[in-house]
C-alpha cells in the first residue's frame, strides 16, 4: 500500500515537472522568433515593458485577460488556422495555471505575481504570433 502511494506521488510530481519544463521550453523557443504585433489593440507587449515599474498589477492583469480572450477567440474561429496543436493547448493550460498563481500570490508575494504576469504575457505573445503568421504556420528561422 505504501509503495503504491509513493509511486503515485512520484508520478504526479514528475508529471508536474514535465508540464512546467515543456511550457517554459515552448515559451523560450517561440519568444525568440516573436515580433511585436502591428495591431495596437493588443497590449501584452506594453504589459511586459511595464511589469518592472508598475506599482499596481491588477490593471496589467486585466489587460492581459482581455488580450488572451481575444486571441483565443480568434484562434478558435478563424478559418485556415486549423485545429489547435497540443503545444497551444499546453500553453493555454499554463496561462490558466499562472492566472491562479497570480491570484494566490499578488498580495503576499508581489515578485512571484510579477513573474506569473510575465509568463502570461509571453503565452499571449506566442499565441498571437501563431495567429499573425500566414495560415498559422510558424516560420522556421
Amino acid at each position: 500500500m505504501l509503495a503504491s502511494v509513493l509511486i503515485t506521488a512520484a508520478s504526479v510530481i514528475l508529471l508536474c515537472y514535465w508540464f512546467r519544463y515543456s511550457c517554459l521550453l515552448l515559451l523560450r523557443n517561440r519568444s525568440e522568433r516573436a515580433v511585436p504585433p502591428a495591431d495596437e489593440r493588443f497590449s501584452f507587449w506594453k504589459v511586459r515593458e511595464r511589469l518592472a515599474t508598475a506599482p499596481d498589477l491588477d490593471p496589467l492583469r486585466l489587460s492581459l485577460e482581455r488580450d488572451y480572450r481575444m486571441v483565443t477567440y480568434l484562434l478558435e474561429h478563424t478559418a485556415g488556422l486549423g485545429t489547435q496543436s497540443l503545444e497551444d493547448r499546453l500553453l493555454q493550460l499554463d496561462y490558466k495555471l499562472m492566472h491562479r498563481w497570480y491570484a494566490i500570490t499578488h498580495t503576499a508575494a508581489p515578485q512571484q505575481a510579477r513573474r506569473a504576469l510575465s509568463e502570461m504575457a509571453a503565452i499571449v505573445a506566442c499565441l498571437a504570433q501563431k495567429m499573425s503568421s500566414p495560415a498559422g504556420i510558424q516560420s522556421e528561422s
